[in-house]
């Protein structure tokens, strides 16, 4: 099974398609981007300290960033993930916090994602609390 970081480091298909259908806040029709997790991990590392941004605004940015109307809501789901558990996997062979993607920026209690994390939601609190976000 490959480790949080070779799947981040995987180069992946990305790239503006046409949405498909219409899901949630994405229109069929729409050029939408589908990012690869390392412009995730890219994009979160450029958010400065003690900023917070919801998983919705990180997707309009991304979207902007890269020409498109949309960012692919599955795809980001994922690829957050990926980002977490990978910073993780740094953590524990010794990297320094500012060495790692900061998720938590991103990542609440109430985050979807957080719940699914292997290290689970204290650590995401923590660093919340740390950068004075709210939990």
């Amino acid at each position: 099974m490959k480790s949080w970081n070779d799947r981040l480091n995987t180069p992946g298909i990305n790239g503006v398609k046409s949405t498909p259908r219409t899901v949630g806040d994405v229109i069929e029709g729409q050029p939408m981007l589908v990012p690869t997790a390392r412009q995730v991990d890219d994009f979160i590392r450029s958010i400065p300290e003690g900023v917070e941004m919801d998983v919705r605004a990180l997707r309009t940015a991304l979207a902007i960033e890269h020409g498109a109307e949309v960012t692919c809501p599955v795809t980001i789901g994922y690829h957050l993930r990926t980002v977490a558990e990978a910073a993780n996997e740094d953590l524990e062979r010794g990297m320094t916090l500012r060495d790692i993607a900061p998720f938590w920026r991103v990542l609440d209690a109430t985050t979807p994602t957080t719940s699914k994390l292997s290290f689970g939601a204290d650590f995401v609190a923590a660093q919340r609390k740390r950068e004075g976000l709210k939990p």
